[in-house]
């Protein structure tokens, strides 16, 4: 192997048509030896055996700018053009911050510790942008998905161990995502359908997101648009009527506070806002965009516009979560209904504190909660699907890998609904505490992703710096194979 090579991130092959045309003086020159056209077969033969994240015919094609240079390594100058081109991964990936999940810890964090946890808000969504950011960097660098990369990286033990914690952690967001949307069905319908029938309903949800599919990417992005476009304006209608301290606002933000009382809500709030399974859904949803990876110029510009995207979507998303805490920290904090309030209950507490009006609270709460939950859960099967097929390369069709993906969730959810139908309190509960599962599940899946994005022969030129590179100590070497294997008890140190 040459070095050059072993420098790139991914090979570069030369087309027969290509040999045929150099002749053979100039055989010598090419990156690989005469066998190409047999090696390149085998290669394609290969890739064609990989679960891959989009087909090329779903991909958006990011085109050449004309009369740039095409060996140059840096980016094309910034388009507006462009910039619209790229948009729609990130605020698809924007919506697990926005998910029935984050809005019981929201709520529950406002009503119990009032605005002193907007500060953890705050940081917790930066963080999470860092994330995101890394998990798109892996995926336009390696044009592979997280899932993927961990398959082909660790070995079979660490890699089952992996998927089953990326599952586990799906299922319990899941579990949230169709709960808070069968509460807004029960809402709407002014109790008409109980619980386990909403639950049904959205069951029914990743067959519209197969059906919005066929229609390709940019119409399912556009659909997530109007779903987070109903989500922004219910909860600033809400933000507007009950009309905040704009004091006390910039103190939670500003001075942080922490007090053993709140302790399991700022949990809760981490684990809402930093979703295990999100890290994986935005590494393959950026491959949704086609784009020549063995140009260094194009993967940064794809980067610069990817973060550029992110910072929007999740700017909107922190705003929205700041609305609802803010709103119930202004209702109820200090209130004897501040312990029992939850999903279910609290329209019907924001309309006994705030009147009916001209169009009842009750029914702007239940709009945005619906919201929530049908994009939540249909990006919730978007991110399943990615998850098994990547860690165990299922080359199944959409249909059954969403139905296996969604049964999984599902058949829980229903237990939960029917046994937790009559008692608001217990659900509340456990919805709390599926926020903290999810913050017990972010390392596995945080710290694959930045020991691979450290990694030279995964990422190339484009892998991270040295400071971020120290995280990798929590990680152990395994003889075997030369692969690095993760050590579990480390993370439950961590």
């Amino acid at each position: 192997m040459t070095p050059l090579e072993i420098a790139l991130p991914l090979p570069i092959r030369a087309s027969p048509n290509q040999n045929q045309e150099e002749g053979g003086e100039e055989e010598h020159s090419t990156l690989l030896p005469v066998q190409e056209n047999q090696e390149s077969q085998s290669y394609r033969d290969d890739e064609d055996d990989q679960e891959r994240a989009y087909e090329s015919a779903e991909k958006i094609w990011i085109s050449d700018s004309g009369g740039e240079s095409l060996d140059s390594d840096s980016p094309p100058p910034f388009s507006w053009r462009k910039l619209w081109l790229f948009t729609g991964p990130g605020f698809l990936m924007s919506i697990a911050f926005l998910d029935p999940g984050n809005l019981e810890g929201d709520l529950q964090a406002g009503a119990v510790a009032g605005d002193t946890l907007l500060w953890l808000l705050m940081w917790a969504t930066a963080m999470g942008l860092l994330i995101q950011l890394l998990s798109a960097r892996l995926g336009v660098a390696t044009g592979k998905h997280l899932a993927e990369v961990c398959r082909e990286e660790y070995p079979s033990w660490a890699r089952l161990a992996l998927w089953a914690m990326a599952e586990v952690a799906l299922i319990g967001a899941d579990i949230q995502e169709v709960i808070g949307s069968a509460i807004a069905i029960k809402i709407l319908s002014r109790g008409l359908l109980p619980l386990w029938a909403g639950v049904v309903i959205t069951a029914m949800d990743c067959f519209v997101f197969l059906f919005l599919e066929n229609y390709g990417v940019r119409k399912l992005e556009a659909v997530f648009a109007v779903l987070i476009s109903m989500m922004a304006i219910s909860f600033a209608w809400m933000f507007g009527e009950t009309k905040p301290s704009g004091k006390d606002l910039l103190i939670g933000l500003l001075v942080p506070k922490l007090s053993s009382k709140t302790i399991r809500q700022a949990v809760g709030v981490v684990g809402g806002v930093i979703m295990p399974h999100n890290v994986f859904l935005h590494s393959a949803l950026v491959q949704s965009r086609e784009i020549d990876i063995n140009k260094k110029s194009r993967v940064l510009e794809a980067l610069n516009y990817y973060s550029i995207e992110s910072t929007i979507a999740l700017t909107v998303s922190f705003l929205i979560n700041l609305f609802v805490t803010t709103v119930f920290a202004k209702g109820f904090y200090g209130t004897k209904q501040a312990d029992s309030i939850g999903l279910e209950n609290a329209g019907q507490f924001l309309e006994e504190k705030y009147g009916g009006g001209t169009f009842p609270i009750l029914y702007i709460w239940g709009i945005g909660l619906l919201a929530a939950g049908q994009s939540s859960t249909i990006t919730g099967t978007y991110a399943g699907q990615f998850i098994m097929g990547g860690f165990l390369n299922l080359r199944l069709k959409k249909w059954v890998r969403a139905l296996i993906t969604r049964s999984c969730a599902i058949l829980p959810t229903i237990v939960v609904a029917l046994f937790f139908d009559t008692s608001d309190a217990s659900l509340d509960v456990l919805n709390e505490w599926l926020n903290v599962l999810q913050s017990v599940q972010i390392p596995f899946a945080l710290i694959p992703l930045l020991t691979l994005v450290s990694k030279e022969e995964i990422m190339g030129a484009f892998r991270i710096g040295q400071k971020t590179k120290a995280n990798r100590d929590l990680d152990c070497r395994c003889t075997s194979n030369n692969h690095q294997c993760l050590p579990f008890i480390g993370f439950l140190l961590f």
